[in-house]
C-alpha cells in the first residue's frame, strides 16, 4: 500500500486537494472531484491512503503564493506520475508553456515532434493529475476558443486571466464557486 501526504487549500476557484508524497506533488484538483482524484491514484498507484500533513512538500505554501498572485511560485515544485510514456511527455511539456501564454493542442503535439498527434495530445492533456501546476488550462483549440477543462470552463477562464492571458470580458468579472 503506498501512503500519501494530503491538504487542503481555500482558494478563489474553490477548495483545492493537494497530495504529496513529501517531496513531489503527485495529484491536484478541485474538491467536488475528489471521488475522481481518487480513482486516479487507485488506477496509478494501487491501494492508496491519504495521511492530513499541512503544507506537504511546500506545495500548500506555493499554491497560497500562485493565487496571491507570486505565478511563478508554483514553476518549482516537483511533481510525479504514472501516466503512459506518452502522457509522461505531454505533462512535461506543458509545464513549458510559459505563464499568461497558451498554446493549441496542434502547437503542443509540434513541440513533442508528431504535429499529427493533436488528438492524442488532448487525450493526455484530460488525463493530467496535477492541476493548475502542471498547466493543461493553458492549452486552447487551433481556433482559439478555450476548449475543455477537468476543473470547468469557469475556471479555466479565471486561471487564464489571473495569469495575464486576455481572455473575453466576461472573465474578469468575479466568479463565485
Amino acid at each position: 500500500m503506498t501512503t500519501f501526504f494530503h491538504d487542503r487549500l481555500s482558494s478563489p476557484i474553490g477548495e483545492i486537494l493537494i497530495v504529496s508524497d513529501g517531496a513531489r506533488l503527485r495529484a491536484l484538483d478541485f474538491d467536488e472531484y475528489e471521488e475522481r482524484m481518487w480513482m486516479l491514484l487507485r488506477r496509478q498507484y494501487g491501494e492508496v491512503t491519504l495521511e492530513p500533513r499541512a503544507n506537504p512538500g511546500g506545495a500548500t505554501d506555493a499554491m497560497k503564493q500562485y493565487f496571491a498572485g507570486e505565478l511563478n511560485a508554483i514553476d518549482s515544485l516537483a511533481t510525479s506520475s504514472c501516466g503512459s510514456a506518452f502522457q509522461e511527455r505531454v505533462w512535461k511539456k506543458l509545464r513549458e508553456i510559459p505563464t499568461g501564454s497558451v498554446w493549441s493542442y496542434g502547437e503542443l503535439a509540434k513541440a513533442l515532434g508528431n504535429a499529427n498527434a493533436s488528438r492524442a495530445v488532448g487525450m493526455a492533456n484530460g488525463k493530467n493529475p496535477i492541476a493548475i501546476v502542471v498547466p493543461c488550462h493553458r492549452v486552447i483549440g487551433a481556433d482559439g476558443s478555450l476548449t475543455g477543462y477537468g476543473g470547468g470552463m469557469a475556471r479555466k477562464r479565471w486561471l487564464l486571466a489571473h495569469e495575464g492571458y486576455s481572455v473575453d470580458e466576461g472573465v474578469q468579472a468575479a466568479l463565485n464557486f
